[in-house]
């Protein structure tokens, strides 16, 4: 079965589409995670092929289905954003061969295929449907939210991983040569690209609004506090420790007003989620959470970097798309899980949300509220990439888990959690989901 990328046709990217057709038809119930790790250990039980078929077979326990029930697949392909396979370094063929092979000898270490996980998923006899939905978890979700609305597929697995390899992001490659071509060259100066672009958007932002790096630090204290609350995250398994404000202000920079702080950690995890029909749902082991919409944004930024202006017309351009496809308004959000693996464009998401209200230019003073889980203002209470490692996941599990009355320690407890959104990664180019503990 041949697996392809999906069409431009399985997102909703434009205004004026009015309610999603699917509204409240599609529903997530399963949750499968693998544990999470700095780097890997060259192992092949803790490869990231290994770690993603324990995240689907966790998700499909998690649904109370038999794996003869799932006939669908959507996953990302790709399983990191900077730490390639060194050209000079050898496949380790032991690993390789520890498993069902593709032809490609890297599937299952750097990178990832549905023929793989077919391959080494035996139980799964009767997927009939594949997809890859490119870039992050918040894109796969969109094309399987899709794809079920659209009958392609009833009980669908759902799946983004991350491998993490020795050594440190963009610093093999091109990166490792004297001379960077092109465009490239500016951007890799600073190292990540989103980080620079992110640094230049931020002190902008701070110019334009009159508002300081600081008021940043009640937003990362109340994320870490909140990843530490998250099992399945890298702080809370590996690091237990607290982030405090002074910790925040007084670290490093890496692209000011960037610092050590607002970039998340490189992991390797993977997660996955069971997604099904509404009418189906209703006969699993979960309580099912609704999907009310999914939106995109497809925008191109005019130059190397998107400016302030351009951040903040398509992220309110993101909202109305939001609102309009799942017939809410702002008002009717319990509380928001958007991307802040970058966490100085966190506030850019739910500005555009106008998240209790806010405009743009005054999510630095929201912070200085109440924004923990107890409050009346929850904000990012997954912990996000920032509480818990870069996994693009957990924004999504916290909604899902937060609405079935099941996360935990971090469950909202300052309003009752009905609806809720969460995506990205980018302002620009980010993919987002709305979801409901009811259908209505």
């Amino acid at each position: 079965m041949a697996t392809q990328l999906a069409p431009e046709s399985m997102y909703r990217n434009d205004e004026g589409m009015g309610i999603w057709e699917h509204r409240g038809k599609v529903a997530a119930v399963g949750v499968g995670h693998s544990p999470t790790a700095r780097r890997w250990d060259g192992k092949a039980e803790t490869s990231v092929g290994a770690w993603s078929i324990l995240a689907l077979r966790r998700a499909i326990e998690d649904a109370g289905v038999s794996p003869d029930q799932v006939d669908g697949l959507v996953i990302v392909p790709v399983t990191t954003t900077g730490a390639f396979w060194p050209e000079d370094t050898p496949v380790p063929m032991d690993i390789v061969n520890s498993f069902n092979r593709t032809g490609d000898p890297l599937d299952g270490i750097a990178q990832l295929s549905s023929e793989w996980l077919l391959n080494n998923m035996p139980e799964l006899t009767n997927v009939n449907f594949t997809m890859y939905g490119a870039g992050c978890m918040s894109n796969a979700l969109n094309v399987a939210s899709q794809a079920i609305g659209d009958g392609l597929t009833h009980t669908c697995l759902v799946l983004k991983a991350w491998h993490n390899l020795e050594g440190r992001y963009y610093q093999s490659g091109a990166n490792a040569h004297d001379a960077i071509p092109g465009t490239a060259a500016l951007k890799s100066l600073w190292g990540a690209p989103a980080c620079y672009g992110t640094a230049l958007q931020f002190a902008e932002y701070c110019r334009k609004y009159g508002k300081t790096h600081d008021m940043m630090a009640p937003f990362m204290t109340n994320s870490r506090r909140n990843g530490l609350m998250f099992p399945e995250g890298y702080w809370a398994q590996h690091r237990p420790e607290e982030l405090t404000a002074e910790d925040y202000e007084y670290a490093r920079w890496i692209a000011k007003p960037a610092n050590l702080f607002d970039n998340d950690i490189p992991i390797m995890m993977a997660g996955a989620y069971l997604f099904t029909t509404a009418e189906r749902a209703q006969d699993m082991k979960q309580k099912p959470v609704y999907i009310l919409n999914h939106a995109s944004s497809n925008a191109m930024p005019r130059s190397l970097t998107p400016t302030l202006d351009e951040v903040e017309a398509e992220t309110a351009k993101t909202g109305r798309k939001i609102y309009e496809g799942a017939g809410i308004t702002a008002a009717d959000l319990s509380f928001e899980n958007m991307y802040d693996g970058f966490t100085e464009f966190h506030q850019f998401h739910i500005e555009g949300l106008g998240y209790r209200g806010i405009k743009f230019g005054e999510a630095l003073d929201f912070y200085q509220t109440d924004i923990s889980i107890e409050g009346p203002n929850p904000v990012s209470p997954s912990g996000g990439n920032i509480g818990s490692g870069r996994s693009r996941v957990w924004l999504h599990t916290d909604s899902i888990q937060q609405l079935q009355g099941r996360a935990g320690a971090r469950q909202v407890t300052g309003v009752k959690p009905e609806i809720a959104v969460s995506g990205g990664p980018m302002p620009l180019g980010g993919n987002y989901t709305v979801w409901s503990a009811t259908p209505d």
